[in-house]
């Protein structure tokens, strides 16, 4: 009676390996570049609160707009797009930000995202 040795259990184990890998390595790479989107979404969120608070507070969107660009640093500020509301004191006013994100997935390609937000806030503190 013969018997099947682990030599020839290695081959499978190859093939198996072979398979698997590549998908392992695109669910990792698509992990990450989800992560590094949400990380940028909610620095924009971040920003666009900061930059709202100043303008209830100031009523100066020129002011609020440049703190809306130095909260948002670890992103680009330069093609963050910001815009606001009047402010007229007891009454909402707005901001809005929007920021192009682009992604790189292997073997899927690259694209842009335009992630946009907005935060409200009552002027007049």
């Amino acid at each position: 009676m013969k018997t099947i040795g682990v030599r020839q259990d290695r081959g499978a184990a190859l093939v198996e390996m072979a398979i698997i890998l590549p998908l392992l390595i695109l669910l990792i790479l698509g992990m990450a570049e989800f992560a590094r989107g949400y990380n940028a979404r909610i620095t924009l969120t971040h920003a666009t609160r900061e930059g709202v608070r100043v303008l209830a507070i100031t009523g100066d969107s020129a002011t609020a707009i440049a703190a809306t660009k130095s909260a948002v640093m670890p992103l680009d500020p330069d093609v963050v797009a910001v815009s606001t509301t009047a402010c007229v004191e007891g009454f909402p006013t707005s901001l809005s930000a929007s920021y192009p994100f682009s992604y790189s997935i292997l073997f899927f390609g690259s694209g842009t995202i335009t992630l946009e937000t907005t935060a409200v806030m009552r002027c007049g503190g």
